[in-house]
């Protein structure tokens, strides 16, 4: 895999990959360089079988701020332009392709996610974030309606009200306040933010094979839109049995099949 890219990096340990942004004296803002880096790494670590979790985090104090503001008033000056339009597509498809990650995801959140950054923390399977970090929506404050699928990824927590105090109202919280209603999995103190995310991913990076179809299971399941009981059942049987037969071959100390 490579490791290096424009504003983002990839570094692994094991089963457990760090996808960075690595713009700190911008507060990681996103311009379309970095985003279309951030796509490419993606597809880098879904094409690296050895990959079973990634944690997204920030170089430096923070996060993700949003949008880079240069990048947003160019955009702003004739948004019908070919060049404009697509570059903004192209941070959309960014924070969408780490949705896209075949492996289970942590998002790993110190000093704070505003707009796009929210987007980005929200496009993960799970959150751990700082205590103290500062958490926004932002579009509405700054007079901007919100992109790139925000009402979506807020409101599939099931936190509705939090939700749209956040997007429609431009509320902002504190990391404790944010894990406390349901949109975060833990706040813990800055200092052990990531350490608490390479915990959690360490198990499905341990299990690179099982992780990733556990974790396309749980999405398809989940939606949205949701699956029935009745389809998960259907959907989850030949996975289920797949590790089953795996273990049974592991223990009788067989090759084991990679087929379903």
């Amino acid at each position: 895999m490579s490791a290096g890219y424009a504003d983002v990096r990839v570094e692994q340990e094991g089963g457990v990959a760090r996808l960075i942004l690595d713009a700190p004296e911008r507060r990681n803002a996103l311009t379309v360089a970095m985003a279309r880096s951030m796509v490419d790494a993606c597809d880098d670590l879904d094409r690296d079988p050895t990959v079973g979790a990634v944690v997204v985090c920030g170089e430096g104090a923070y996060f993700c701020a949003g949008g880079d503001r240069p990048t947003l008033a160019a955009a702003g000056e004739d948004p019908a332009d070919p060049e404009q339009y697509d570059g903004m597509g192209d941070i959309y498809r960014a924070f969408a392709r780490v949705g896209e990650l075949r492996m289970p995801t942590i998002a790993a959140i110190r000093g704070g996610a505003v707009g796009a950054g929210m987007n980005l923390a929200m496009a993960t399977d799970v959150r751990i974030v700082a205590r103290d970090a500062k958490l926004a929506s932002g579009f509405i404050p700054i007079g901007l309606h919100p992109g790139g699928g925000h009402g979506v990824l807020l409101g599939r927590t099931g936190a509705r009200e939090a939700a749209a105090a956040l997007m429609l109202f431009g509320e902002a919280v504190d990391g404790e306040r944010f894990a406390q209603l349901g949109l975060a999995w833990a706040a813990v103190d800055t200092a052990d933010v990531e350490a608490k995310a390479l915990e959690l991913a360490a198990r499905p990076g341990a299990d690179p094979d099982l992780a990733r179809r556990t974790a396309a299971s749980m999405r398809m399941e989940l939606g949205p839109p949701a699956m029935t009981w009745n389809a998960a059942l259907q959907l989850e049987r030949p996975e289920q049995m797949w590790s089953m037969r795996r273990k049974a071959q592991a223990a009788a100390g067989q090759p084991s099949s990679q087929d379903a």
